[in-house]
């Protein structure tokens, strides 16, 4: 199916502009002494620098990052195109250019070159480093049940054997331990490795012990 184009007003506008200003940066510089090829190439500069420095502007703008130079080498394009226009609308004698013209556009390749590569490998800022991560938040039950655990243990081991008293079950449990242990190994088991086999504090376990002897 064939699709109808329709001309967009804009963008035909777009490109007559964009021509005209094409042929007057080529009239000034073939006026300027630049001929042949070299008074093609002045246009096509001016316009690329343009470009570039609108592309790096908005890519700045949209980083959040500071743009003055995008703005200065997209006002120094946009200087070169509006000059060459108002140049050569009359107010210029194309046959008879001054010096200081001459140099202007003779040293455009220079401006144009340093303006592109500045633009293009303009250094990026560094990254900021990595910050170091956050402790574990902890809920406060949780550190109180574990302080309240700990104070207990110090309390008990701060006591002396006769005083700890053991629980019934406890007890029990250990004897179980005990005689297992005098099982498989022909002898009484001993402090230390009830109170690991247990896990409770050493004041607790020499108490029961002291009950299993």
């Amino acid at each position: 199916m064939t699709r109808l184009v329709r001309p967009d007003a804009v963008l035909v506008q777009a490109v007559i502009a964009g021509a005209l200003s094409f042929a007057h940066l080529h009239d000034l510089a073939e006026a300027a002494g630049q001929t042949g090829w070299k008074a093609w190439a002045y246009p096509v500069s001016v316009d690329l620098l343009l470009v570039a420095a609108w592309h790096r502007l908005r890519t700045l703008r949209d980083a959040g990052e500071p743009s003055r130079s995008a703005w200065s080498w997209f006002a120094v394009a946009l200087a070169a195109s509006l000059g060459a226009n108002v140049a050569t609308a009359g107010l210029l004698d194309l046959g008879d250019v001054p010096d200081w013209l001459r140099i202007l556009v003779a040293g455009w390749p220079a401006l144009a070159f340093l303006g592109g590569t500045l633009l293009v490998h303009r250094p990026t800022s560094p990254s900021p480093p990595d910050s170091e991560p956050e402790p574990a938040s902890v809920h406060p039950h949780v550190v109180e049940r574990e302080t309240e655990a700990g104070v207990q243990a110090s309390a008990v081991a701060a006591l002396p054997p006769s005083t700890v008293a053991a629980p019934p079950a406890l007890i029990a449990h250990a004897q179980k331990i005990a005689v297992d242990h005098r099982t498989r190994t022909g002898s009484d088991i001993d402090t230390e490795t009830l109170r690991t086999r247990l896990g409770v504090p050493r004041p607790l376990a020499e108490a029961i012990a002291a009950q299993l002897t």
